[in-house]
């Protein structure tokens, strides 16, 4: 392990427990490792216990807690992160034995938010989870305080001063709501400007490659990294089906296993680009090798979201890197039907992969028939972005189009273009 002298030093902790395997717990403290590092931290060493449950007081058991703390005093560990969440109680009994700070899986992925945040409304919908993730845990901020003037019938200056703190955060996240709110409302008006065209999403866990993706596709300078959590704030661009028609491609931000609930709540407006889209595009890192648990971490994300039952295309990505492992494309190509096989970055499958997402978003598809004057072409043209259009004639009273486009589309066409609908087949 590769150590800053600058950057702060940690020591990773899971439980393992009757719920979970030996390897599944390697891989999430492999995951909170990633994410410690993306903090800006050095890990120093991983430590698991098996116990059945956790310890009500210090989770992983007042023995073992003791243990620890001369090997945190002797490696100079400044931090330490545990991958499951901590009561407030089981924070303020860690540091209090070890002196050093204490965090959990939530409070890294809140920190690395924090650090990403771009854009205004990263930043409030941040904050707003931050405040209150923090508001049921600032007791042990004050404890220090309480120990000054203490016992029965008194009241002491930790707890005024806790009570002043709460009323503040509080206020402040009723704040933060109002301004979420407001954000909302102009998303959903560009939005409701943009209902006429198709949307897709891209959904998946983090650094699945939807950026990469959505660059491929849409040949948008979308920014692309090899960290988690490079994406928090939406991108909606649009790109061309292979139809023709034109449509928005919307890239989200990455799912994990254990995401705070907070985070998907001060989200939501963000989110709301993967519940209103007409298809999503599930994208999975397939040279992963716990992609199926990622796959259901998404499913459960998007069930929270209420948005589990929409269209899906499922995109295995980064087939490249696995190209020669054949066994394992036999069975997952049987183990999901239909899924498609890609590498945005290195361009293969994307064109079946829009034709799929194509025939996802039209379900049953019409034929129209139109007749447009040649004095106003433009009509035309403003046509072939509604779908694709399959036969044309000079006639003595114009051209006589045919369009095929999906029933939704049709509907609408028709009191857009009324004047022009015609039943006359061509001659």
């Amino acid at each position: 392990m590769t150590v800053h002298p600058t950057r702060e030093r940690a020591l990773l902790i899971g439980l393992l427990h009757h719920r979970t395997t030996r390897s599944a717990l390697e891989d999430h403290l492999r995951e909170l490792e990633a994410l410690v590092r993306s903090a800006g931290a050095d890990v120093v060493g991983l430590y698991w216990q098996e116990r059945p449950a956790p310890d009500v007081a210090t989770f992983i058991g007042r023995g073992k807690a003791i243990e620890l703390a001369s090997v945190i005093a002797q490696q100079g560990i400044s931090l330490v992160v545990f991958d499951d969440e901590l009561t407030p109680v089981q924070v303020r009994n860690l540091e209090r034995l070890w002196g050093v700070k204490v965090l959990d899986r939530a409070g890294i992925i809140l920190h690395i938010f924090a650090q990403r945040a771009r854009t205004q409304e990263a930043k409030v919908q941040v904050e707003l989870a931050q405040l209150q993730y923090l508001l049921p845990r600032l007791s042990h901020l004050w404890s220090h305080l309480s120990k000054q003037v203490g016992g029965i019938g008194t009241r002491g200056p930790g707890e005024t001063q806790l009570e002043t703190d709460r009323r503040l955060l509080r206020r402040r996240i009723q704040h933060l709501k109002r301004k979420l709110d407001d954000i909302a409302l102009q998303r959903y008006q560009r939005r409701h400007r943009r209902d006429e065209l198709p949307r897709f999403a891209l959904v998946g866990y983090t650094n699945a490659g939807k950026s990469t993706l959505m660059r491929a596709v849409t040949a948008a300078p979308v920014p692309v990294e090899d960290r988690l959590f490079a994406t928090l704030d939406t991108t909606v661009r649009r790109f061309q089906l292979p139809s023709g028609q034109i449509a928005l491609l919307a890239d989200t931000v990455g799912f994990l296993r254990k995401l705070p609930p907070q985070l998907i709540a001060a989200f939501r407006s963000t989110l709301a680009e993967v519940v209103e889209a007409d298809v999503l595009v599930h994208v999975v890192d397939i040279s992963h090798p716990n992609f199926r648990e990622h796959i259901r971490v998404v499913a459960d994300t998007l069930r929270t979201l209420g948005a589990d039952a929409k269209p899906t295309v499922l995109a295995f990505n980064k087939v490249d890197r696995v190209a020669s492992e054949t066994s394992l494309l036999q069975e997952v190509d049987a183990e999901y039907p239909g899924a498609l096989f890609i590498s945005a970055e290195r361009g293969i499958n994307l064109r079946r992969l829009l034709v799929a997402m194509q025939h996802a978003y039209e379900g049953p598809t019409e034929v129209l028939s139109f007749v447009f004057p040649y004095s106003d072409m433009r009509l035309l043209q403003g046509l072939r972005s509604w779908g694709q259009i399959v036969y044309q004639e000079p006639r003595p009273d114009g051209l006589f189009v045919q369009l095929r486009c999906p029933h939704p589309i049709g509907q609408r066409l028709r009191g857009q273009y009324a004047p022009y609908v015609t039943v006359v087949p061509p001659a």
